[in-house]
């Protein structure tokens, strides 16, 4: 074996890969390095992970100078000052009602901690058949067992199908192309789609359900928006049946879609909140469930020396993470990010509407700072012209994201319209490239 290519990347073609392989040795602002010393624009952000840029010095003077004071702390039945600080700013920064903060190391992780959460407090209610759970279809949580079982992704569920978790249903997914095509915002059709979790009530009987686990913003699928009303219509059924909601907002929350959260955006408040990437600005691996006060005390019984909760990571609240957290929602604060980000969402909006008609384009869509232009697919080699326009836009300067043939965009929160036009004039290019 070429022990340079020991490494095995993630969702990644590795034969392909390493044939012509892709390295990155540094970042500042907007653009990437590559080990010939090309400047990449960053069309992505990171993973939805960077919006205020790369290596942004509050971050990383905040992240220095707390390994050189607490590198780690124990995190069982001890806590560091950094991790309570900012559970206080995430709890003050999220919507009315979700007080509790639980740190987690990633998304993937955040959304087990959720339906364990979920599981607990019905539990302790004396509700301890609600065990099943109802994701999605084209969701994804992550690709923990947890997450995969609510997820709804082919992909990431066929080889492991023999051992997902039981007790698991999917709603319809919220995409039509005949009803939503190009489609600015939020769709006028499909609040209707929501009474799925009707159906999934009488089928399973509604006092069996604990969780419905539902990304407000569908994104790894490739960006799909809620239709108007359907998010409201979701908190509606949920509540007359006693059913928990949670939305997974590892993508959408601190900025993408000009506000702290999605459910501030779209005016509906879940039981429980996932999150991750932008908390810490991708900087340090963290993640957090934000959870209402009415769940949190109803796992606070029994005895006062008695763990409530069996669940934790050794990294969970990890003070460096913790303090490029609190570093990051300065920024937020002091940059006037969010609003910042909601401003240039009619900018981004224009300009990757301005792809209807370019080459093999079917579909546009966008909500945010979250967009998707969806491929017709090459004839018996599905995925294939996406991601050869993802290659050619990288050999061009521009590093976007494909999932199959759904290009994703993901632009920083303080981009410049001179960057997205740069962004998706490389697009239309690489268009009029590939066969």
């Amino acid at each position: 074996m070429n022990n340079e290519q020991a490494y095995w990347l993630p969702f990644t073609a590795n034969r392909a890969f390493w044939k012509t392989p892709r390295v990155i040795t540094g970042a500042r602002g907007h653009y990437y390095t590559t080990d010939d010393g090309r400047q990449l624009l960053d069309g992505f952000s990171g993973l939805w992970s960077s919006g205020l840029g790369h290596c942004h010095p509050r971050i990383v003077e905040a992240v220095r100078e707390q390994v050189g004071t607490l590198d780690y702390g124990m995190a069982f039945q001890v806590a560091n000052d950094r991790a309570v600080a900012l559970a206080s700013e995430v709890a003050a920064l999220a919507p009315a009602g979700l007080e509790r903060v639980f740190f987690t190391n990633s998304g993937s992780e955040s959304a087990d901690t959720a339906l364990k959460i979920a599981l607990a407090y019905h539990r302790a209610r004396g509700e301890g058949q609600r065990t099943r759970l109802i994701g999605r279809e084209r969701g994804y949580h992550g690709v923990n067992f947890g997450g995969m079982s609510v997820g709804g992704i082919p992909g990431n569920r066929k080889v492991f199908s023999a051992t997902l978790l039981p007790g698991t249903d999917h709603l319809r997914h919220t995409y039509s192309r005949a009803d939503m095509a190009y489609s600015r915002g939020q769709p006028a059709w499909g609040a209707e789609l929501a009474d799925d979790l009707e159906r999934l009530a009488a089928l399973h009987d509604a006092s069996n359900i604990a969780a419905v686990i539902v990304e407000p913003v569908a994104g790894s699928t490739g960006i799909l928006v809620p239709p108007v009303g359907y998010l409201q219509r979701l908190r509606e059924i949920c509540d007359r049946y006693g059913i928990l909601l949670i939305f997974d907002e590892v993508i959408t929350a601190f900025g993408r879609v000009g506000a702290p959260f999605a459910a501030e955006r779209f005016g509906v408040t879940p039981d429980l909140i996932t999150t991750a990437k932008g908390l810490t600005n991708g900087v340090i691996p963290m993640g957090a469930v934000i959870v209402s006060e009415k769940i949190y005390q109803a796992l606070m019984q029994g005895p006062d020396n008695a763990v409530e909760l069996f669940h934790g990571y050794t990294y969970s609240g990890h003070p460096v993470a913790a303090a490029a957290g609190l570093a990051t929602l300065q920024v937020y604060r002091e940059e006037d990010i969010f609003a910042r980000a909601r401003a240039l969402e009619p900018v981004f909006e224009e300009a990757i509407h301005a792809l209807k008609g370019a080459p093999h384009v079917i579909d546009v869509r966008n909500f945010g700072l979250m967009g998707g232009i969806e491929l017709e697919p090459c004839p018996g080699a599905p995925g294939a012209r996406g991601l050869e326009v993802f290659l050619k836009c990288f050999e061009a300067g521009v590093v976007i994201r494909n999932g199959g043939d759904i290009l994703q965009f993901s632009p920083f929160l303080d981009s410049t319209p001179d960057e997205l036009a740069r962004i998706f004039d490389t697009v239309r290019e690489a268009l009029g490239k590939v066969a």
